[in-house]
């Protein structure tokens, strides 16, 4: 039985997001919820890995960096991400913000503040750009919001 190139590039993706999730979780303890897609070159805090935490059917992609310690000021804090949210190439999470569900950070911003919940922000640093917006798997902002 044969598969098309596109169902065996798939198929891969998915056991290999799988078992990403399942080594983050186990082995340096960050809270990923389920069906989170986390991309192979998002730089993630392994310093204080335990203070990551990201929402179910989240979406980070490339060159995104999670941070969760400062060392000039010797701190370490929680880093949280909610679900539903979709996090743009080249963005800077800082430590100790929180991300609410189902928002959208634009691609290269510095998050600095917490976000509120549906909510799109960008820019360095961050600025809520709009509100009030609802978004699907992913962050997928819904169709009848997308005007």
């Amino acid at each position: 039985m044969q598969y098309p190139i596109h169902q065996v590039r798939n198929n891969i993706y998915h056991y290999r997001t799988i078992l990403r999730r399942a080594i983050l979780t186990r082995y340096f303890g960050m809270t990923i919820g389920e069906n989170t897609r986390i991309s192979s070159k998002a730089r993630l805090d392994y310093t204080n890995p335990r203070g990551i935490h990201i929402g179910a059917h989240t979406s980070v992609t490339f060159d995104v960096a999670i941070l969760t310690h400062d060392f000039v000021n010797n701190k370490h804090v929680d880093t949280h991400i909610g679900a539903y949210c979709f996090i743009g190439a080249g963005s800077i999470i800082m430590p100790g913000v929180t991300i609410g569900d189902h928002c959208i950070v634009g691609a290269g911003s510095v998050v600095t503040k917490d976000v509120p919940d549906c909510s799109i922000v960008a820019g360095n640093p961050a600025r809520i750009m709009r509100s009030d917006i609802m978004t699907t798997e992913y962050g997928i902002l819904t169709p009848e919001l997308q005007s």
